[in-house]
């Protein structure tokens, strides 16, 4: 099925041809903010507004079905509006329309990939049909680029056989305030009372979407058991929900910690997770993979020591990398690691020496994609 496209005939780089042209990017996803879910696809909004700070027409066509997709764009062409370029967000189905408005108009399209299907250990992308995993070959085959937000992901990517001469990694949007932590410690956020402890007290702060199968909460928690059989001058702070939650307090609560050791949050806002983080001596991510972690990317803003196995972006930033299968089956080993990175030095240092300061900034990367588009529409790259 193909939109109608009698009475849209329009010239090649019709849009380049105009003095003082405002460019004009149409944004593809599967997921996006909405009232069903906040924050499904909140990565895509911040890259959508990141580029629009920088002057860019930015449209979005947010849909995970076929007949849905054609009537949004049909919507946008009856109002007249047509892309210079098209960002497509993970190749799935909108992949289709990228791949028509090339051939039929000349419009170029860009790849931002975040999907954790082609990672090994996940492994939904090679246990697709033969003919689904063609079709994305052929997408990614034809984009001007293909912008993965990690090496991680670049290199699963290629592993399953998807081929680009162009291949530049692009990072998720953090927020501002998360690097103001670094420079104002303890900082307050309207509504939102941490619970404090006794000074002397280290924390150890845990964000997670609670899937066991991705994030491994039990095999975090098996090591905090462990190091709080040995001290108890510290306190684990896991924040967040999700479909394995409830199983995770129960696996916990088995464990029988000692009192204080454990604090559960729920669900919080940014600003909210951004004052635990003013309030942590360290962040830790047992993951078994990810294609990104954005969690990695705001505890960095925010100058905390990490301690982390080696996924998504923690392979290229993290302080302290735990082998996965330490954090896995050696707990003991995990928690001897919690209690180095926890207990070194008196005050527990952060150190960032190794990013440029704006690295994860909104104003950072919403000029890098422009400066991509740019490219693209100029054949420079």
């Amino acid at each position: 099925m193909v939109p109608e496209t009698k009475g849209m005939e329009i010239p090649l780089n019709h849009k380049l041809q105009i003095t003082n042209h405002k460019l004009q990017i149409l944004f593809l996803t599967p997921w996006y903010p909405s009232e069903k879910d906040a924050m499904s696809g909140l990565f895509v909004l911040k890259h959508v507004e990141a580029v629009r700070a920088q002057g860019v027409d930015v449209r979005v066509i947010f849909s995970q079905g076929w007949g849905d997709m054609w009537r949004q764009w049909r919507t946008l062409r009856r109002e007249g509006w047509m892309p210079d370029l098209v960002q497509l967000n993970v190749i799935q189905k909108q992949g289709l329309l990228a791949l028509w408005l090339k051939h039929r108009y000349g419009i170029p399209y860009v790849i931002v990939e975040h999907w954790s299907g082609y990672l090994p250990e996940n492994g939904k992308y090679m246990h697709q049909p033969a003919v689904k995993r063609r079709f994305a070959e052929r997408v990614a085959e034809q984009a001007s680029a293909i912008l993965p937000v990690s090496n991680t992901l670049e290199k699963a990517m290629q592993a399953c056989g998807i081929r680009n001469s162009r291949w530049q990694k692009i990072n998720n949007v953090v927020d501002d305030f998360f690097f103001e932590i670094s420079k104002y410690r303890n900082i307050e956020i309207p509504n939102h009372k941490p619970q404090t402890t006794n000074h002397k007290t280290k924390t150890l702060l845990h964000v997670s979407c609670f899937d066991e199968r991705a994030k491994n909460v039990k095999g975090l928690l098996r090591a905090a058991k462990m190091l709080s059989e040995k001290r108890q001058d510290w306190q684990l702070v896991l924040v967040g929900t999700g479909i394995d939650y409830k199983d995770v307090r129960a696996y916990a609560e088995s464990l029988s910690f000692p009192e204080g050791i454990l604090r559960w949050t729920g669900e919080l806002t940014p600003r909210e997770v951004a004052e635990e983080m003013s309030h942590a001596d360290a962040f830790v991510l047992s993951s078994r993979y990810e294609t990104y972690g954005i969690i990695l990317a705001e505890a960095l803003a925010a100058n905390l020591p990490i301690l982390s196995t080696p996924v998504g972006i923690a392979e290229e930033t993290a302080d302290l990398i735990v082998p996965q299968e330490i954090a896995q089956y050696k707990p003991g080993k995990f928690a001897e690691f919690i209690e180095t990175i926890l207990f070194s030095a008196e005050d527990c240092p952060r150190k960032n020496e190794f990013l440029p300061p704006d690295t994860f900034r909104s104003e950072t990367i919403g000029t890098q994609l422009k400066d991509i588009y740019d490219s693209c529409l100029h054949h420079d790259i």
